[in-house]
């Protein structure tokens, strides 16, 4: 299949779709309420955000970042195999406080948040549709109240207990991303969320891109650098969300230039 025919047909499980799709504040914030189930404010969105830029320090990319205009943060991560996901999300908890705080700052001005795992597979095999946790006390099951959150989603859960519709809708609709899933459903946030799909899809420019990021990876794979796959893709999100895209088509040719992009963006 031509990349033409195939960003058509993309999902919202491709990452390249997905973080395009919620670099859309409102879309962002709508997918945010149906996953956490909570109302949430206006929101400022980064996708494929470095949040530690010291070169000390290792650095980690999340694929969208938001903040609202309350302080709470969100960290949301498209997962289509990965592992090691509790050890993940431990350690992007602790680098969005880091990166909260400056020199001096006091732990008490750290807010709510939110490490989200948007997951095409079970990651517990309970066969649940979502999994939320909070640190809480192993003898009294109060909570430790330090104002975090995970919550790990599965696209392939069979029990439908305490879910809403809505999230239902949405899960179905990460893997089924088409005209006739969004029209299944009498769901507001799922037609808004579907509109901007369809207009991504039908510019000419976002079609570009995708061409010019599969003919980078496949470049990789031809390379036998298969496993650099993602680490492209985010210098490609990257240079995208910094207005950068005259640029990337250097990428292929330019192997200097790749390796300093690579070290700018700490990727």
């Amino acid at each position: 299949m031509k990349a033409r025919d195939k960003f058509q047909e993309l999902n919202l499980s491709n990452a390249f779709l997905f973080a395009a799709v919620m670099n859309d504040a409102e879309v962002c914030r709508l997918v945010l309420e149906i996953l956490t189930g909570e109302p949430v404010e206006a929101v400022n969105v980064q996708s494929e955000q470095s949040i530690l830029f010291s070169s000390d320090f290792r650095s980690v990319r999340l694929d969208v970042y938001a903040r609202d205009c309350l302080e709470v943060e969100y960290d949301l991560e498209m997962e289509n195999g990965g592992e090691s996901l509790p050890k993940r999300s431990r350690y992007y908890q602790s680098q969005m406080d880091v990166a909260a705080l400056k020199p001096g700052d006091d732990v008490d001005l750290l807010g709510l948040s939110y490490v989200i795992f948007l997951c095409t597979f079970d990651p517990f095999d309970e066969g649940l549709y979502r999994y939320r946790f909070e640190n809480t006390c192993t003898e009294t099951g109060n909570s430790l109240g330090d104002g975090t959150k995970k919550i790990f989603l599965n696209t392939r859960g069979r029990t439908k207990k305490d879910v809403s519709e809505e999230l239902l809708h949405f899960l179905a609709y990460v893997e089924n991303t088409t005209d006739e899933c969004a029209a299944l459903y009498n769901d507001r946030k799922l037609d808004r969320i579907h509109r901007k799909v369809k207009e991504l899809k039908a510019s000419r420019e976002w079609r570009a891109r995708y061409m010019k990021f599969e003919e980078l990876l496949s470049k990789e794979r031809e390379e036998g650098q298969f496993a650099g796959e993602k680490r492209m893709l985010a210098l490609v999100r990257a240079m995208l969300q910094d207005n950068r895209s005259d640029e990337i088509q250097l990428l292929e040719t330019d192997e200097k230039l790749r390796e300093e992009l690579f070290r700018e963006y700490h990727i």
